[in-house]
């Protein structure tokens, strides 16, 4: 499908018209390849500022039940569920110097989760944890990833500040070896990847990055011995000093605020404003959320769950604004909402969309005092083109007078890095600290992105066979001549703007492959008919949101500029009718994937 051309009200035709013209001006010929990876000469980008030099240790060369690969919230949920049904080592394997995964690494100022901490948080029944804020701050929502993993004893068999380099299956022994970059070589009955999608930090190709020589550092790695302060602020350091950030997602939409609090002057570099939504963050108590119920937690993700994935509730728990505006995340997260007329649907979807932008572009107009720069913070595009913020204090930090946007968008971005600065037009901004708030590499996987290879049976690797076929999997997450591998993230699965839902539920699912593998002492490998028909499914129901993400502004979301194709990515009727749909295939068929074993189990 193409973009609707059915006649259209004046007004909506001049918007599009305006998102075109602003989108053209931000699209660059180089796509997603305007973007560095943090290794080889900017490796020191991605370095742990955190733990220091981890600590020497023997390589090991033992073998555990099941080894996880990631200690953030999926190999943190991965490990708890496995050990709730009684595995007895489990070895997470984890790069950061402790569990967290991106809320290890992300602990810049303002630092808060953008989803209500109550559906966030995972396992706050089984933990008795009740959230303190609405919106948690990163540090309380580390320290429970913490909680859990303390809980479930899964520090004993941690390996930290270690990478897994490869993934190998031993036919004779029937077991994975597992390789990484401190010399082990143990081996793993099974193996879960849970490596995540926010874990690669990216910078910007911008000519001369190299040769800046004021202080720099990615957000994710964020430099206090240099800034002074905490999350909270307080950052001395920072007083006398010109201030340049990169990035205005949302991220820098939390950072901004701090900055312009602490530093002597911010120099805000946007190519393309986000959407910045009301926050109204609080404090919360347990009578709250109704905390004093067994299952409360479960009950409102839940209901949270079943709102934003398009299906009806009596009531919205949460009442948040991305509750407000599930309607219009459908084109980013398949489901029932565009099922009926398709043109009527459309219509109504881009009516419904042009009255939130406007919403959120006045908000900017009552907000923002210098007309010129709210003219430029307006967001010119429809709301699912990128990913949504929300935040109470970013516009108003542009009304202070240590506070410059700089907007690129005329030149396609910042032109060049200089000594002493940053280049935009005819003007050099000199700077003595430049921050990349530039995000991660997302989707990119250790194993997709071929960082992570993994060799199955006959030592094919993963990552060739699906260069020539395509991923092949079974519900996302097992694969033919991989036995006993499970993957967790959301190729082939189901997504949701609260991914910690998903991955508990992924979880959840991985340890019943698990148990139900013991108890049958089979391995657990789907048939390459297995596969083919869940691709069939996946490309049956795949929705036509080729023409909305090409007509976008560039972004993550559609490859910087160059569309986000159609095709059996993901499940595409909602996360929580996948779910439903995993439980009845493993109370009624999870069998089918188990095959015998022909070593013979030590």
């Amino acid at each position: 499908m193409t973009t609707p051309q059915a006649s259209v009200p004046e007004e909506l035709a001049e918007l599009r018209q305006r998102y075109h013209l602003e989108r053209e001006r931000r699209v660059r010929p180089d796509g997603a390849g305007q973007y560095l990876e943090t290794d080889a000469e900017f490796g020191y980008y991605a370095a742990d500022p955190y733990t220091g030099e981890s600590v020497e240790r023997e390589p090991l060369h033992d073998t555990v039940d099941v080894a996880v690969v990631g200690g953030g919230f999926g190999g943190i949920l991965a490990g708890a569920r496995i050990r709730q049904q009684g595995a007895q080592r489990v070895r997470i394997v984890e790069k950061g110097g402790d569990f967290g995964g991106t809320w290890y690494w992300n602990r810049y100022p303002g630092i808060h989760c953008d989803i209500e901490s109550h559906v966030y948080l995972p396992m706050l029944d089984e933990t008795g944890y009740v959230p303190e804020w609405k919106y948690a701050p990163g540090e309380e929502i580390r320290r429970h990833a913490v909680r859990i993993a303390q809980k479930f004893d899964l520090y004993p068999d941690a390996l930290f500040s270690t990478a897994v380099t490869s993934l190998t299956w031993d036919e004779a022994s029937e077991t994975w070896i597992v390789a990484t970059d401190r010399g082990d070589a143990f081996r793993a009955t099974y193996v879960v990847t849970a490596t995540g999608t926010l874990s690669e930090p990216k910078l910007p190709g911008i000519p001369g990055i190299e040769d800046f020589k004021g202080h720099t550092f990615h957000t994710s790695r964020w430099d206090y011995a240099y800034t002074g302060g905490t999350p909270d602020g307080g950052m001395t350091g920072l007083s006398q000093k010109r201030v340049g950030i990169v990035g205005t997602g949302a991220t820098g939409i939390q950072v901004v605020p701090m900055l312009a609090e602490d530093a002597g002057h911010v120099y805000v570099f946007q190519r393309t404003p986000s959407t910045v939504d009301v926050r109204a963050n609080r404090r919360t108590s347990a009578a709250d959320v109704g905390a004093d119920r067994e299952g409360w937690a479960h009950e409102r993700r839940e209901n949270y769950l079943r709102i934003v994935s398009g299906e009806t509730a009596e009531r919205d728990l949460v009442a948040d604004r991305w509750t407000e505006s599930a309607g219009l995340l459908e084109k980013l997260l398949p489901s029932f909402r565009r099922q009926g007329d398709r043109d009527a649907f459309e219509a109504a979807y881009e009516v419904a969309d042009a009255a939130k932008m406007n919403e959120l572009r006045a908000r900017v107009e009552e907000t923002v005092a210098d007309p010129d720069t709210a003219e430029a913070l307006k967001p010119w595009y429809r709301y699912a083109c990128k990913r949504p913020t929300f935040s109470d204090k970013y516009y108003p930090a542009f009304n202070r007078d240590n506070v410059t946007l700089v907007d690129t968008a005329e030149t396609h971005g910042i032109e060049r890095i200089t000594e002493n600065g940053v280049v935009v037009g005819d003007t050099t901004y000199e700077l003595d600290c430049l921050i990349f708030a530039t995000g991660f590499s997302v989707g990119a996987s250790g194993i997709s992105s071929g960082k992570l290879p993994v060799h199955g049976r006959g030592a094919t690797q993963m990552l060739h066979g699906w260069a020539k076929e395509g991923p092949r999997t079974l519900h996302g997450f097992t694969s033919n001549g991989f036995p006993n591998l499970i993957q967790m993230g959301s190729l082939q699965n189901a997504s949701s703007v609260n991914f910690t839902h998903i991955l508990d539920e992924q979880a959840v699912h991985a340890a019943a492959l698990v148990t139900a593998a013991e108890a049958e002492e089979a391995l657990i490998e789907p048939s390459r008919e297995a596969e083919d028909a869940w691709i069939a499914v996946l490309a049956e129901g795949a929705p036509d949101h080729e023409w909305f993400h090409a007509d976008c502004t560039p972004g993550y979301y559609n490859r910087e500029g160059r569309g986000r194709p159609n095709g059996p990515i993901a499940y595409p009727h909602g996360a929580f009718a996948f779910h439903e749909l995993l439980a009845h295939w493993r109370a009624e068929s999870m069998t089918e994937i188990l095959q015998a074993r022909t070593a013979a189990r030590s």
